[in-house]
């Protein structure tokens, strides 16, 4: 269990009072303030509140830094979670490193690299652990509060004015303040967990340091967390430098030239037909990090690189940059490159041709849905552009909000991993992101439901949601496939299951892919491939 001496924290306990002497109900009050604000693990059932946030749960989360302890907390007004992600001696500790990280799906869960957003969650973690204290708040808090709907169509405006619009503008154009965020539920759970420390921010924002002093919050200093910028980050990168953020990396490389697989037109949101409680919001494309160091690229580009020579003699020698190639569908190649050799020869293209290859992506395009029954954002990913003959490969990806932590073991990211090679290699497909942990139940049951397996309480999920009254499954698979039919140029496709025995498992899932009338003409099962 987490607590408070070695990696993890523990929460401190509360007093017993089975009766109120109304006579004495302020002092009560007074030590109510204090010692009730805390849970321990004599009182596992316990949920403290102070403020308008809640504690929820507490379960652990083995990273590749360290063994962390995520505190997770909702906001009993707009119903946000937060997770308090905990190192160390958090009690005692008279300074805590710290930062406040708001939520990226694009980056910590679908491996897009035009931000900077999963370094600086993952730097922070590696810093809070090798510091040996700390806390990382993580608040789900989305295109800086506005959430995912208006940060597509942020990313769908400056993508379409050729990176002459910066983020901020788009924001500006749409109607919409430069930043939603708040941090009011930090000071609340500061005093959850019984936190009397300064700090030092991990930050190169100024407006966070001012928001934590505001809230009652000692920093002591703040210390940069900046990493070298790449070509797709670095149009965003010196628009936050331009807004205030404290920045020097930018500065290093010039803009480059980003050409799109095809331009990007804005449109006004519209109802989906087949399904009109959803509101079409935005699409742009999202260059996704090569996976295994696979990288795709047609054989124009190749002769593009290399002139007339071939390219078998660089696989050669005893530092290759290419360590091998295969050919695959539409005239394409698979290229598994060596970064460092490539890096070694230099990283200008005038000097060193394959140093493109460091920065070529996969690129998806995004198509973001607003669910006005659910207030849900549903995300789709297509790759290529399939014709009627084609048989795409698709892939409904659940997501678990802890998987965006560099957790030791994530078989969830690694099998949206191999799902997305799939789709690359085959060259058209879609993914579904449904990001409704618990199996649509809600983060909160998801994270009760670890808790309760932990403190050995329940003996697997099924009896935790019994024990939560809700029911195993509540994913709407039968809105997935209506937007993913939108997306497919005919009923035939390739599904992705991570196995046989899950799909006999997941009776609502056949039940509602049978009632879509999709075809499926073949089935990729992940888990026999490893």
């Amino acid at each position: 269990m987490c607590s408070t001496t070695s990696t993890t924290t523990e929460l401190g306990a509360s007093p017993k009072r089975d009766h109120i002497d109304i006579n004495n109900l302020p002092e009560w009050l007074r030590a109510y303030s204090v010692d009730a604000s805390v849970i321990g693990e004599n009182e596992p059932d316990k949920h403290p509140v102070y403020g308008t946030t809640v504690f929820l749960a507490k379960t652990q989360v083995p990273t590749r830094f360290g063994d962390f302890c995520a505190c997770i907390f909702q906001d009993i007004i707009h119903k946000g979670y937060i997770i308090a992600l905990t190192y160390g001696d958090i009690i005692n500790a008279e300074v805590l490193y710290t930062r406040m990280h708001s939520s990226c799906v694009t980056s910590e869960t679908l491996g897009g690299c035009d931000c900077d957003c999963v370094q600086q969650l993952e730097g922070a973690m590696e810093k809070i652990a090798s510091y040996g204290h700390g806390v990382l708040f993580y608040l789900l808090q989305e295109g800086r509060g506005v959430g995912y709907s208006a940060k597509a169509r942020d990313r769908m405006l400056v993508q379409a004015s050729g990176d002459t619009l910066s983020t901020f503008d788009a924001y500006k154009t749409l109607g919409l303040k430069k930043d939603y965020r708040q941090y009011l539920n930090i000071s609340d759970i500061v005093h959850i967990l019984n936190i009397d420390a300064k700090w030092v921010v991990l930050t190169n924002n100024p407006d966070k340091v001012a928001a934590m002093q505001r809230n009652g919050l000692t920093v002591e200093r703040t210390e940069a967390i900046e990493y070298e910028p790449g070509p797709f980050n670095l149009f965003y990168l010196k628009s936050k430098q331009e807004s205030g953020h404290e920045l020097s990396r930018p500065n290093e490389l010039p803009l480059a030239d980003i050409q799109l697989p095809e331009p990007v037109i804005p449109f006004k949101p519209v109802r989906l037909k087949q399904a009109e409680r959803f509101i079409y919001m935005a699409s742009y494309f999202l260059p996704i990090r090569p996976l295994d160091d696979e990288v795709v690229i047609s054989y124009d580009a190749v002769r593009e690189m290399l002139g007339d020579s071939d390219l078998e003699p660089h696989t050669m020698g005893r530092s290759p940059m290419i360590r091998e190639f295969e050919s695959i569908r539409g005239n394409r190649l698979i290229l598994k490159i060596d970064s460092k050799a490539i890096e070694a020869m230099g990283k200008d293209p005038k000097v060193n041709p394959f140093a493109r290859l460091l920065y070529e992506p996969y690129w998806f395009r995004v198509h973001v849905y607003y669910d006005v029954v659910s207030g849900d954002d549903f995300v789709v990913l297509t790759y290529g552009n399939p014709k009627s003959y084609d048989r795409p490969i698709v892939r409904i990806q659940s997501e678990s909000i802890l998987n965006r932590f560099p957790v030791k073991v994530d078989d969830n990211k690694a099998k949206y991993n191999r799902a997305i090679q799939h789709i690359v290699r085959y060259g058209s497909g879609a993914v579904v992101l449904v990001y409704q942990d618990g199996r649509g139940a809600g983060f909160g049951a998801f994270s009760l439901d670890r808790m309760f397996l932990e403190q050995n309480t329940s003996y697997d999920t099924r009896e935790s949601y019994r024990k939560l009254g809700v029911p195993f499954d509540q994913r709407d698979y039968e809105c997935v496939f209506q937007i993913l039919k939108s997306h497919l140029p005919s009923l035939n496709i390739q599904m992705v299951m991570n196995s046989p025995n899950s799909l006999i498992q997941k009776n609502e899932y056949a039940q509602a892919l049978h009632r879509s009338g999709l075809n499926v003409v073949d089935w990729i099962f992940l888990e026999s491939e490893i």
